[in-house]
């Protein structure tokens, strides 16, 4: 039988239409949708036409995570404790530095702290499990002394990297594996609880962006997300302990981004809250002519805001400050101002 997708078109303006449905909750709504099959052309239809099942997951309020409301855009604030990070490598992997760090990031805005100590950028190699313990536990265990009031996620693809840091004080996991790199983290995820970030990557790091391809992308991510939660909820973690990541920049072309950006509402779909990971990706400095890693946040506000126009909750982002800056500005104009 052949496998239908529903993209809903995201809206924001001020003039919905009484028919109009709400997007997962949150600030969208949307009162047509795409549809799309591997084996034929889209068309557009009337939300009022959605199964009964798939309008449910695309309408449903989404739950907390690790105690933030999703009703509003969300800021992850990025903490690479590691040497080699593709944009910030060395500079706070140091204790002290990476301290500092985080209550800089969560005075600018930050809702989350993500803190990693292996980097998976294009080109890097694995960390081994005590250096990662080394390189994380011992910063979340001091913030956590210090009284950071923010939840704090731990980016990392290992279970015993997962389990120390929430031992340390993490409440959420983020994995750029979605549980592929390491299984044990299914039942790191299922024992505490904890929710977890499944993004999707074509390939380890180290070969991922050597000559990456897909038959659909939008399509070829959704379905191997789907994949990922439902083996998440075999293994009985909750559906709504799940955050869904499309993987932006790992296995992808510009153009793969692209083409997922411009189609992120799909992922709604999933009944998941859904995190977009731009910061200062490279297709930012290709398309927009940034060399530099650190001069592209103006593209990562842009990529941004398109995220929000389709109503991604959480926006992991380095330039913390500035994306806060522009959410309040798009926020602003959408909703209001009040002195």
């Amino acid at each position: 039988m052949e496998k239908l997708y529903y993209r809903p078109i995201a809206r924001t303006d001020s003039a919905r239409p009484d028919t109009a449905l709400t997007l997962a909750g949150g600030w969208c709504w949307f009162d047509e949708v795409e549809l799309l099959r591997r084996d034929g052309e889209p068309e557009i239809i009337p939300a009022a036409h959605l199964p009964e099942e798939v309008r449910e997951r695309l309408c449903n309020p989404r739950t907390s995570v690790a105690g933030i409301t999703l009703d509003a855009p969300r800021i992850m604030g990025i903490l690479n404790v590691t040497p080699d990070s593709f944009s910030d490598g060395g500079r706070f992997d140091v204790e002290d530095a990476a301290i500092e760090r985080a209550f800089d990031l969560r005075k600018s805005g930050a809702d989350i702290l993500d803190i990693g100590g292996e980097s998976t950028r294009p080109g890097a190699t694995e960390v081994e499990e005590d250096e990662e313990i080394a390189r994380t536990a011992p910063v979340i265990a001091a913030l956590r002394d210090a009284d950071f009031d923010a939840p704090i996620s731990i980016d990392t693809r290992k279970s015993l990297v997962a389990d120390q840091a929430l031992e340390a004080g993490a409440a959420m996991l983020n994995d750029v594996s979605a549980m592929e790199f390491d299984p044990a983290m299914v039942e790191v995820a299922q024992a505490s609880g904890a929710p977890i970030c499944l993004m999707h990557a074509q390939g380890l790091p180290e070969t991922m962006q050597d000559d990456p391809r897909y038959t659909d992308v939008l399509l070829d991510v959704y379905d191997y997300l789907e994949d990922r939660i439902a083996l998440a909820e075999d293994y009985g973690i909750a559906r709504e302990a799940i955050i869904a990541d499309p993987g932006i920049g790992f296995g992808k072309t510009a153009q793969h981004n692209l083409a997922l950006i411009r189609g992120l509402s799909l992922f709604h779909g999933l009944g998941c809250p859904v995190l977009l990971g731009v910061s200062r990706k490279r297709f930012i400095g290709a398309v927009g002519g940034a060399e530099e890693a650190d001069q592209r946040a103006p593209g990562t506000l842009a990529v941004t805001l398109a995220g929000l126009d389709q109503g991604i909750q959480i926006h992991r982002v380095h330039d913390v400050a500035e994306i806060a800056q522009g959410i309040r500005l798009w926020d602003a104009i959408k909703r209001g101002f009040e002195e």
